[in-house]
């Protein structure tokens, strides 16, 4: 069943590109308009195998919030991305519907679509069509839990609703099959990438509003983007994040950065705690221990706990580790000092800084929060009690 989305050629959606009216919509609607993007945003890229439609992101949004999804009908994938913390679940990390633990932490989805790559710690993904078999198929440790044993009884209980039969249809016309397992990832991926978030105080000051930020806020961004404190080498731009992408972005040139940040250094040669050693599990290369892919920070302060494994509980005891250069454990299976972690990227280098800076830095990340994305209707739950 694994890669039942390999070797689809991929394309951009152009700034002209206008989505195909439908009958709740007649007239012709752009991408910017059917996403509601914000002036400063540019265009995401969207695959040209798989358009984005309003009803292509009513059926993904259905599918989200449905535990049928799911092998044994007891989770959706909101159970893991719950809109009222900007699309995260505030646990260091999750369980998924079998009860198996999850050894990462849940990241929120907003702007997903500007994303360079994705999950914590893979090169490959770069499409959320692709993406999306982790939490689908994944085996080791199980989430959503379709398998070949399953996955017959998983469709069929979907297409048994007519509101997916109807929403199928409607987002493919041309085909005459229910739903399957790349319409499914499909449905999903045009969710995702409607989930944008661009109305933080961060985004009106980004917009031109220079009365957006207090005093604090903006002397916490300079500190972020000064290189005293180094934050913006991969946290950068709009979207708070080096690993970016969008419509303009040269196929094949698109960002995919991991850094060690110095977090473990289990043996003191950099390795991490070995049920999770970043990139270096999927490519087995030893310089790659420990490397995981920057996340954007947008609504940051709405998402704790922090880093990969959810071992950082607040903004400020991450400001302090990347202060001290890293992080020296002292005691637990995992004893080492990161700090001295040979692997470590350079840019973290630690620094000194008042109370006061740190406080300034908190408060600038604070306003990359986004009230209106957490109340958003078109984001919610369409379903109101369980199907």
């Amino acid at each position: 069943m694994r890669g039942w989305i390999a070797g689809i050629v991929m394309a951009c959606a152009p700034e002209e590109e206008v989505v195909t009216p439908s009958p709740e919509e007649p007239r012709p609607v752009s991408l910017r308009e059917l996403l509601q993007l914000p002036k400063h945003f540019e265009l995401p890229r969207i695959p040209d195998y798989n358009p984005i439609t309003a009803e292509g992101i009513e059926l993904g949004r259905r599918l989200f919030y449905d535990e049928r999804l799911s092998g044994n009908e007891t989770q959706s994938c909101a159970g893991c991305h719950k809109q009222e913390l900007a699309f995260a679940d505030g646990l260091a990390t999750p369980v998924g519907s079998t009860g198996a633990p999850l050894v990462r932490n849940s990241p929120g989805l907003a702007n997903v679509a500007w994303f360079g790559n994705l999950t914590w710690a893979h090169d490959g993904f770069i499409d959320l069509e692709s993406q999306i078999e982790v939490p689908l198929l994944g085996d080791r440790p199980v989430e959503i839990g379709i398998n070949d044993g399953n996955l017959p009884e998983v469709l069929a209980r979907l297409d048994a609703d007519p509101i997916y039969a109807d929403l199928t249809a409607r987002t493919w016309p041309d085909s005459e099959s229910g739903l399957n397992l790349s319409k499914i990832a499909f449905a999903l991926s045009s969710f995702c990438r409607s989930l944008v978030s661009g109305d933080s105080a961060y985004d009106r000051f980004y917009a031109g509003d220079k009365e957006a930020l207090n005093e604090s806020q903006k002397r916490g961004m300079t500190l972020f983007n000064g290189e005293r404190f180094e934050c913006f080498h991969c946290h950068g731009g709009v979207q708070a994040t080096s690993s970016y992408r969008d419509a303009d972005t040269e196929e094949g040139s698109a960002v995919t950065p991991f850094f060690n940040t110095g977090l473990y250094n289990v043996d003191g040669e950099g390795s991490y705690p070995p049920h999770d050693q970043g990139l270096y599990d999927l490519t087995r290369n030893p310089r790659h221990r420990g490397a995981f892919r920057p996340p954007s920070l947008r609504n940051v302060a709405l998402t704790a706990p922090y880093m990969h494994d959810g071992s950082i509980p607040t903004l400020e005891d991450v400001v302090r580790t990347y202060m001290a250069a890293g992080r020296n454990v002292t005691e637990g299976p995992w004893v080492g000092d990161g700090r001295i972690n040979p692997l470590k990227s350079g840019l973290v280098r630690g620094f000194q800084a008042t109370d006061q800076e740190i406080a300034d830095v908190i408060a600038f990340l604070e306003s990359m929060s986004d009230p209106s994305f957490l109340v958003n209707p078109a984001f919610g739950d369409p379903w109101g009690s369980p199907p």
